[in-house]
């Protein structure tokens, strides 16, 4: 921690990023960050350069999944840090975590509703862990140690920090910060010696993984607990990477729609053992799977946050502690004899098998579940799925089976617009890896964007884009609350494999189902980012049901 020569605070900035081991930052460059856009021209961080904030701040997230440091993202003023808001609040929802930079206007021209002048702290307090603006260049090395600290700590989420841009040029002599490390809680032994006695005492317990702060090791060590225990294991809403559904004892995921039979195993379970996870509003099935406060069920709530501990749920059994060290520390805990559940995990797992094996038939020439289903075996056990939010995406859940940690990029935030921007940073982090992105007709035109970004970057994913003509999620509720009232839910569509061609990429239109498989091997093989254009008859609105009449032309 030597003090360097005098630097700019851009320069000063741009240093305590590689000091944090920042090997890529996305943005939309700004006059009110040129500094630090300047430091970055001599440092060896990869520059994402973006077509849109919203877009940036979610690579940056999808980066925090990835890998479980700071996504970082650079955005400038007033409108561009309102576009990046998207992405802080996906991070945030999500427990993921990331570190947004927002130029700020001259110190000396703050109070005056300047060009594009906003208060940061104001704007994102709520929706942020952290928001704080530095004022002078001697400070930056301790507030960027403090934000990836906030960011990585306890339930991880964003920061974002204001750069005024006085402050950037200004300069100052100062040591780096060293490297942060999270703090990492550790479950008492006392506390693993219950949880091995809540279980011994259990007649039909059930795991439900969710939340961040995994690593693949532990992820493993799980599974491991869970077959010595012979316990079913289920997923938390687009969680389900946490292990492989291969597994024996796999009983499924906690999303919109989970099947019935995991739906009724929860009911007539005496433990839960929650790990990681909230369940919040959508893996609960909107606070309907457990009683408030207190469950029926025995609840041990595992949870690096505090905070999370007893805030919906009051747990029989509540533990601080990462899901990594948990699952370390249950790594040796053995069952005292045979246990009374035997055999049910392996039930679950057959239940589970049978609730997404086969599609069911829908409207049109275009069969979505057919298709799931036929890329489930087709693509590689460690291709990284991506996709943002709308109802094409509970074909990816019900049917498509994940296998390897950290190959599912979705928000639970529920945001549209992410799966393009997340398969750009996955494939920009994994390039030789495939990496393909679901988005429906609105969804893909929120970031649609960031296809450039692929180009340009010749990141050559794939984009399957799910075309009903409608916000097919939105539709669905009309339809259930306001049968045959459709308002504000139809769209005129572009031909989606033609903009893929005007950007340089490969584009293909896809209307029958024995057209797929042929046009995603030719997108693969392209060596070019590439969409296909699937048209799906609007009367498919659900993975569940469909829904008539059709929408009109």
């Amino acid at each position: 921690m030597s003090i360097r020569n005098t630097r700019t605070g851009g320069q000063i900035l741009i240093d305590q990023l590689v000091a944090q081991g920042v090997d890529r930052v996305t943005c939309v460059p700004g006059e009110s960050y040129l500094a630090a856009l300047d430091a970055l021209h001599d440092s060896p961080i990869d520059v994402v350069i973006c077509r849109a904030e919203g877009g940036a701040a979610m690579m940056a997230e999808a980066y925090g999944k990835l890998t479980g440091r700071p996504g970082v993202c650079f955005v400038t003023r007033g409108p561009g840090a309102t576009n990046a808001s998207h992405g802080v609040h996906i991070a945030m929802q999500d427990s993921t975590p990331m570190i947004l930079f927002v130029g700020q206007v001259d110190t000396g021209m703050l109070e005056r509703e300047a060009f594009q002048e906003l208060d940061y702290k104001a704007v994102f307090g709520t929706m942020a862990k952290w928001a704080v603006e530095i004022d002078r260049p001697d400070r930056i090395p301790e507030l960027i140690a403090r934000a990836f600290r906030v960011a990585m700590q306890g339930r991880p989420g964003p920061v974002v920090i204001s750069l005024p841009e006085n402050m950037l040029t200004e300069t100052a002599a100062v040591a780096d910060a060293m490297r942060i490390e999270p703090a990492v809680s550790w479950p008492a032994p006392a506390d693993i010696e219950r949880v091995g006695a809540m279980l011994a005492s259990a007649k039909a317990p059930l795991v439900i993984l969710g939340g961040s702060r995994w690593t693949d090791e532990a992820t493993k060590s799980i599974a491991r607990f869970a077959e010595r225990f012979d316990l079913p294991v289920a997923t938390s809403f687009r969680r389900a990477s946490l292990i492989d559904a291969d597994h024996s004892h796999y009983a499924g995921d906690l999303g919109i729609g989970p099947s019935p039979g995991l739906k009724a195993r929860i009911d007539n379970a005496d433990v839960i053992l929650l790990i990681g996870g909230r369940m919040s509003e959508m893996p609960s099935s909107s606070y309907t799977l457990f009683d408030i406060p207190t469950p029926k069920q025995k609840l041990i709530h595992v949870h690096p946050g505090s905070e999370e501990l007893g805030r919906v749920y009051q747990p029989e059994l509540a533990i601080q502690a990462t899901p990594a060290a948990f699952a370390a520390a249950v790594d040796t805990l053995k069952p005292a004899g045979t246990v009374a559940w035997k055999g049910e995990a392996a039930k679950a797992h057959a239940d589970y098998l049978a609730w997404t094996d086969k599609a069911r038939e829908l409207p049109g020439h275009f069969q979505y579940g057919q298709v799931m289903t036929w890329l489930r075996d087709r693509l590689p056990k460690d291709a990284i799925v991506c996709n943002g939010a709308g109802n094409y995406a509970g074909w990816i859940h019900r049917h498509h089976r994940f296998h390897s940690f950290a190959t599912q990029l979705a928000p639970t935030s529920g945001s549209m617009g992410y799966g393009v921007p997340a398969a750009v940073l996955a494939k920009r982090q994994f390039p030789d890896r495939v990496v393909v992105a679901f988005a429906g007709d609105g969804c893909f035109l929120m970031n649609g964007q960031e296809f450039a970004t692929a180009v340009q970057y010749d990141a050559p994913l794939v984009v399957i884009v799910v075309d009903n003509s409608q916000y097919g999620t939105i539709r669905m509720h009309q339809e259930r609350d306001y049968p045959g009232r459709v308002v504000g839910t139809q769209l005129k569509n572009p031909d989606f494999a033609m903009y893929a061609k005007a950007f340089g990429g490969h584009g293909e239109r896809v209307e029958r189902t024995e057209e797929f498989a042929p046009a995603f091997e030719r997108a693969l093989a392209s060596g070019k980012p590439s969409i296909l254009h699937c048209i799906i008859d609007p009367r498919a609105i659900s993975v569940g049901k469909d829904f008539a009449p059709a929408v009109k032309a």
